[in-house]
This record gives structure tokens, sequence and C-alpha cells, in this order.
């Protein structure tokens, strides 16, 4: 999941972005309202962190502004303690909930799954395909009895497959939703998590595979999906191509 975070105070905005991606989000951190319109409007993410005081233009007028442009993105609002004044024309605004400052990152964790299970968004305490089970919390792994945790980058693979099983994923689509459109990952990074993935479903005896399709990408196959694999799809547990 990656979180478009708008906030003019740097100490507060590094904050935010560490708790997230501690979670394994991926996170976007903008300073001013002119910035997050530009950004918002991107339609890449799941959930915008909105302050209100912002230089450029208010969070109100991003919100406003963004909801023009008919992003339907859950935005969650900033506000200052006891601003119910705020909470309102923020709500009013095209926000869809807010969260007052000073919180924890319980209370954050909190929101964010509220708002995206808002959505329709497959986002709960676990999502599953076939026979795995993979923990959103921890972040972990489970097949039958057993569990193993993943690294930030395995959970993010993990998640994105389990949530499109039987659909090819390219490479590009995984770098972009997984590392993020500027960052330097590059094929060989896709490869080598996509083996270490490979290696836990191995270790967890699970009978769902990763499946390589050549010149396109790869697919989970759970055993629910296993007969529909097509010609061109290479082993699952060969070497990532």
């Amino acid at each position: 999941m990656r979180i478009l975070i708008v906030e003019d105070d740097a100490n507060l905005a590094a904050a935010l972005a560490r708790i997230l991606e501690e979670n394994a989000y991926e996170v976007d951190v903008v300073h001013d309202g002119n910035e997050g319109v530009t950004w918002g409007v991107d339609g890449r993410y799941d959930v915008i962190i909105l302050d209100v005081m912002l230089p450029g233009r208010d969070g109100f007028a991003v919100a406003r502004e963004l909801r023009r442009a008919s992003v339907s993105t859950p935005i969650l609002l900033l506000t200052a303690r006891d601003a119910t004044a705020d909470k309102i024309t923020g709500l009013d605004s095209g926000a869809d909930d807010y969260m007052t400052k000073p919180f924890s990152p319980a209370e954050l964790m909190a929101h964010l799954r509220a708002l995206t299970r808002r959505q329709g968004d497959v986002v709960f305490e676990r999502l599953a395909a076939g026979d795995l089970s993979l923990d959103l919390n921890a972040p972990a792994l489970s097949c039958g009895s057993k569990t193993i945790r993943l690294s930030a980058k395995e959970f993010a693979l993990a998640r994105i497959l389990m949530g499109h099983v039987g659909q090819v994923l390219s490479k590009e689509m995984l770098i972009d939703r997984a590392w993020g459109a500027d960052s330097n990952a590059g094929d060989n990074n896709v490869e080598a998590y996509i083996s270490f993935l490979r290696k836990k479903l191995k270790h967890l005896g699970s009978a769902s595979q990763i499946e390589t399709i050549r010149g396109a990408g790869y697919r989970l196959l759970t055993p629910e999906e296993g007969d529909a694999a097509p010609d061109d799809a290479e082993p699952a547990q060969g070497v990532a191509r």
C-alpha cells in the first residue's frame, strides 16, 4: 500500500513516514499544498494524509481540488486538538476522516485500516489466498501451522501477488508498487525477492506457486488456480527470471 503525506512540519512528516515504513507501507512526502495536489492527482495512492495548515494552499483547498479532479483516494485530515471547526470544514471539503494532534502510532494505523475498509479494499488483519495467510500487522506469512516472518520488500510483493491471484503482474508493475516509480530498483531486484519468496513458500510447505510467465512477469497460483497455467508458464521453483 502506498501513502502520500502532505505535511509542512518536517519532523512530523518524518515521524509519520517512519511509522508507516515500519509497517511495510510505501511512503511519499511533500511539504506544501500545491505539491499535494500535483502528487495526489496521480492516482497511485491508497490513502492521502493531509495537514490543514500548509503553505501554497491549505488542506481544505487541497481536498476540494482533488475531489474536483475526481480523485477518490481516501483523505485523512490532520487537525489541531479541539479544532472542531477544522474537522467540519475538512469533511465538507472532501476529507473522509480526521485525526487530532498529537496521536499515537496505534491510532494512526487504526484510522488507516478503517479508511481502506471503507473504500472496499482488501485490507484486513489478514489477507488469505489459497493455503496462504498474510498477517498484515506482523508482517508474517503462514501456511497451516507454519509461520515465517517477511522482510519489508518480501511482504510488499507477497501482498501484491496475494491480492491478484492468477493475474500476470509485470516486473514494472511490481517495481512501481513495491519500490516506487522513482526508485532505482530494476528487474534484478524483483527476481531476487521473487526467489526469496519462493524459498519461503517451499519452507512453509505451501501448494501455492509463483510462476514466471515468459516475457510478461509473474503470477501467484493457488491450488484452486493451478489448472489454469498457460503453455508459456515456467516452473515456479526454478530460478527467477
